[in-house]
This record gives C-alpha cells, sequence and structure tokens, in this order.
C-alpha cells in the first residue's frame, strides 16, 4: 500500500509540475502575441505617415516650386505649343 501512494504521489507532483509548466507557457505566448500586436500596431501608424509623406512629396505645387526653384525650369510660351491627335484604333 505505501508502494502505491509513492506512486500516486510520484504521478501527483508530475502532473502538477506539467500544469505549471504548461500555464508558464501559456502566459509567455500571450505576452509575446501582446508585444507582436503593439508592434503591428505602431507599423500601421509608420505605413500611415508614410503614405502622408509620399503624397505630400508627389503634390503638383511642390513639384512646380522644386522644377522653377531648382532647377530653372518654366512653361513654354503658348505659341510654340502644338497637339498632336492621338490615333483611335480602328
Amino acid at each position: 500500500m505505501a508502494k502505491l501512494n509513492l506512486l500516486l504521489l510520484a504521478v501527483l507532483v508530475a502532473c502538477a509540475l506539467g500544469l505549471v509548466t504548461s500555464q508558464h507557457k501559456g502566459r509567455k505566448l500571450f505576452s509575446d502575441l501582446e508585444r507582436e500586436h503593439e508592434h503591428a500596431r505602431e507599423l500601421d501608424i509608420e505605413y500611415g505617415r508614410l503614405q502622408l509623406e509620399a503624397s505630400t512629396w508627389g503634390l503638383h505645387s511642390r513639384v512646380e516650386r522644386i522644377a522653377v526653384g531648382a532647377l530653372g525650369l518654366r512653361s513654354p510660351d503658348p505659341r510654340r505649343v502644338r497637339l498632336v491627335a492621338r490615333d483611335t484604333p480602328r
């Protein structure tokens, strides 16, 4: 009977250690998941900022200002502009 009690005690201790280990792993995985969610939110915010910056870089007024100021470009004389009709497919 004492051997059976010792065997049951050993099984009980093994189960308790297994339970504690699995709970610890679960909590660690949940913590990692929350950290990754936070990182994803930060990346979404950065992506929005980058989209705004990209749209700002392509604004017509900004491109025109750089073309005139830095590159010295100007609009052509309207008398020298020719319009070419596009061929329509048949």
